[in-house]
């Protein structure tokens, strides 16, 4: 009987000593980790930009008389620093809007076109300098995240005032066998015309505050004008009247920064692996 007690304490302090042992053997724990913060889903942030401006204009007119063709050879702006601040709002992880106000400083554009009537053939170079205030109301759709790049899209409407300076029209009249050099002053002038943009990009998440932006604008600023037109004596001219600059557009690059002023979100329960 004694024996028999025996063999079981015996086989039950080996059965202890199993467990014991296995666990010296296994791996420490892996230290604590936390799950990454979700994305920011609300909140006002501040935005600023800079970027580079490559604008067209759709056509270039004045008054002509009747009997009188106008062929236009090119029309054309350098480009030009856009600087940039706005307020916007997060209203969730897809969607958000910001309104924006914009300097567009000058940009240089010459042109040139000829006009032909019977007898008359009168070639026109044009200079001239362009800027403008640029204010929008923007809309954004961010399309997902992936490695802290958000892809997106959207749309602005708002007003540009526009301003023409420095406009000078020199010409050559070649008129029934003579020639006739002349130029032409235009008065500088400003000008509010309906504005609006497409925009589309890339976000890059720096920090839960901190948003770097790579966006393209389409950028449509509507019309700009001269003022009342002089020849190079300061006399008003017989017909005096501006030239028009009609549908002006720029193909936009922005660098942007968003910095947002909400809390960060808590940090989730602490998790262990294994």
């Amino acid at each position: 009987m004694s024996n028999t007690r025996l063999l079981a304490a015996a086989t039950a302090a080996a059965m202890l000593a199993i467990p014991a042992a296995h666990a010296a053997d296994l791996p420490p724990l892996p230290p604590p980790m936390y799950a990454p913060p979700p994305p920011m889903t609300s909140g006002w942030y501040l935005r600023g930009d800079i970027g580079i401006t490559n604008q067209s204009v759709g056509s270039l007119n004045n008054v002509v008389g009747a009997n009188t063709t106008v062929d236009t050879k090119f029309l054309t702006f350098d480009a030009s620093p856009l600087f940039g601040v706005g307020v916007g709002y997060q209203f969730n992880n897809w969607l958000r809007f910001d309104v924006t106000g914009e300097y567009r400083s000058n940009a240089h554009f010459h042109g040139q076109q000829v006009a032909t009537a019977p007898g008359i053939i009168l070639p026109d170079d044009y200079h001239a300098s362009k800027n403008e205030w640029l204010f929008l109301a923007n809309a954004y759709v961010d399309l997902g995240t992936w490695w802290c790049v958000t892809p997106f899209i959207g749309a602005g409407i708002g007003g540009s005032y526009n301003t023409i300076t420095s406009f000078t029209d020199i010409g050559a009249t070649q008129a029934f066998g003579n020639t006739i050099l002349s130029t032409t002053y235009g008065a500088d002038a400003s000008k509010w015309s309906f504005a609006w943009a497409l925009h589309a990009g890339l976000a890059y998440q720096v920090t839960p505050n901190f948003t770097v932006e790579l966006a393209y604008r389409y950028l449509n600023l509507g019309d700009a004008t001269t003022g009342p037109t002089n020849s190079f004596d300061g006399v008003t001219i017989v017909n005096g009247t501006p030239f028009q600059f009609k549908d002006l557009t720029s193909q936009d690059v922005k660098l942007g920064l968003r910095w947002n002023f909400s809390e960060p979100p808590p940090p989730p329960p602490l998790m262990r692996k294994g």
